[in-house]
C-alpha cells in the first residue's frame, strides 16, 4: 500500500553521472525502515547496490559501486537518493527503490518496491 515512486533514469555515455530519487508515500515507512536501491541487469539476478536508515544514516554498498555511487537521504521530502558517478555500462539495469524492516540483500526480504527506473550506459 506504501508507494516508493522513482525518478532520475536514462541514458549516459561512459564516466558520465545520474541522479535518482525515491519519494517514499508514507512518513512512518520512511522513519521506520531501511531504505535502498537494487538493480537487474537483463539475465542477471538482482543486487543490492545501497542501502541506508534513513533516520540514522549509516549507508552501506555493494563492492561494485564503491566509491561510486552515494545513497543520502532527504526527510523533509521524504526522499532517498542514488547519486551515481564514473558509471561504466557494467551498471546498466533497472533500479529498484526498496522499503524493508531488515538489514538484508535479499531481495525477496523487501516488502515494498518502487516500479523501477531504466539506467543505460553507453561505452
Amino acid at each position: 500500500q506504501v508507494q516508493l515512486v522513482e525518478s532520475g533514469g536514462g541514458s549516459v555515455q561512459a564516466g558520465g553521472s545520474l541522479r535518482l530519487s525515491c519519494t517514499v508515500s508514507s512518513t512512518y515507512t520512511y522513519n521506520t525502515n531501511y531504505m535502498g536501491w537494487f538493480r537487474q541487469a537483463t539475465g542477471k539476478e538482482r543486487e543490492l547496490v545501497a542501502l541506508i536508515y534513513p533516520s540514522t544514516g549509516d549507508p552501506s554498498y555493494a563492492d561494485s559501486v564503491k566509491g561510486r555511487f552515494t545513497i543520502f537521504p532527504d526527510s523533509a521530502k521524504n526522499t532517498v537518493s542514488l547519486q551515481m558517478d564514473h558509471l561504466t555500462p557494467e551498471d546498466t539495469a533497472m533500479y529498484y527503490c526498496v522499503a524493508g524492516r531488515s538489514l538484508t540483500t535479499r531481495a525477496t526480504a523487501y516488502s515494498n518496491w518502487g516500479q523501477g527506473t531504466q539506467v543505460t550506459v553507453s561505452s
